[in-house]
């Protein structure tokens, strides 16, 4: 019995309990077209915009800058934990500005970009805010204390992007600068960087969504020479080099930052599994845009001149020629709110978001 003592006070020296038991305020957002919520549409230097029927005809039944028919994976989650939708940060900025509201929400802040990616010259030319520009807003929120530094300790923080810098390096037209394998390297780079930043500005719950196959949007038939048979396998290889860099990262951050937490969400098998049994999901075609037109419907953007729209927006994988539909992202949110370790790890958003202990060995 002495022995057995013994060796439970050796264990119980070594271990410390990190526990995270606050129910989560707020959400903090990064990254592109997956995750904006119109701050797009306060840029008004920005052509990529979806601030124009039918975009978000099946939720909000309005246009919202939401590049769906409705919800995303943000607002799906924010509706789990029971807190209210994030505003972009560019419109609560102008409230702020003009004395329309006197303080930033305490519900979070969404700085996701459409069209931006990890790359700082990736859609500059489209007006875009970068990753980075997305991190300097924050970064400047925090050090004119316009948010709560205790707010920002007990967020969650989303990051996704990604897709529109591998998208396009398969549109050069000339022999792109960087190989498949160094431009990879180069964007995990710039991710590795804001983790970095995202910690050093008091964010200890991180999550990282991978990206899904890329390769398999409908926007793919506007590439030279990729296939609308079946997906771009080439880009498909890069997409997921990149996703197994992010894991990586994630991987790294509890020894890198002690006290801080990332999960690590598998989009990509996610939406591998509603296209290998679609009906199963809800799904009757998980290869056409719902809204569009041409080739997929990947042509042209829905709400263009000449667009063709769906009778069912949710019974399709994609809304539009780059874009989940609403159906998609509930299922996604879903998957990663409450999902197993095949799906997000080490932990699931719901855990993530109320009580979590971490045992971290010295």
């Amino acid at each position: 019995m002495e022995r057995l003592a013994l060796t439970f006070f050796f264990f119980s020296s070594l271990l410390i309990s990190v526990s995270f038991s606050l129910h989560v305020p707020a959400i903090i957002t990064f990254g592109d077209s997956i995750f904006d919520a119109g701050n797009n549409h306060f840029n008004k230097n920005c052509t990529a915009q979806a601030d124009f029927p039918p975009y978000g005809s099946s939720f909000f039944h309005h246009p919202t800058g939401r590049f769906t028919n409705g919800r995303t994976v943000a607002d799906f989650i924010s509706q789990f934990i029971g807190i209210e939708l994030q505003k972009p940060y560019l419109e609560a900025r102008i409230a702020v500005i003009n004395g329309s509201r006197k303080d930033y929400p305490a519900n979070g802040i969404n700085f996701a970009s459409a069209g931006s990616g990890v790359l700082m010259e990736t859609n500059k030319d489209w007006g875009v805010i970068p990753i980075q520009d997305q991190l300097q807003q924050f970064q400047a929120l925090v050090k004119q204390s316009q948010i709560d530094k205790n707010l920002v300790q007990q967020s969650l923080f989303f990051f996704e992007s990604g897709s529109n810098d591998i998208f396009n390096h398969f549109l050069q037209f000339d022999t792109p600068a960087l190989a498949p394998d160094a431009y990879v390297q180069a964007m995990l780079a710039e991710v590795a960087k804001l983790i970095d930043q995202l910690h050093s500005l008091g964010a200890r719950r991180i999550a990282v969504f991978s990206l899904g196959p890329v390769g398999c949007v409908p926007a793919r038939a506007l590439l030279p020479g990729a296939p609308v048979d079946r997906c771009y396998g080439k880009m498909n290889v890069m997409v997921k080099n990149y996703n197994k860099g992010l894991e990586s990262l994630v991987q790294n951050v509890p020894t890198k930052y002690p006290g801080a937490v990332a999960v690590f969400g598998g989009v990509y098998d996610l939406v591998q599994r509603f296209r290998a049994n679609p009906t199963r999901y809800g799904f009757s075609d998980v290869s056409s845009a719902c809204c569009g037109d041409g080739t997929l419907r990947g042509l042209v953007q829905c709400g263009k001149e000449g667009y063709k729209i769906c009778e069912n927006p949710n019974a399709f994988l994609f809304w539009d020629y780059f874009h989940p539909s609403e159906h998609a992202y509930k299922l996604i949110s879903k998957a990663l709110w409450h999902g197993k370790d095949s799906v997000i790890r080490p932990v699931n958003l719901k855990t993530l978001s109320n009580n979590i202990s971490l045992i971290t060995i010295h």
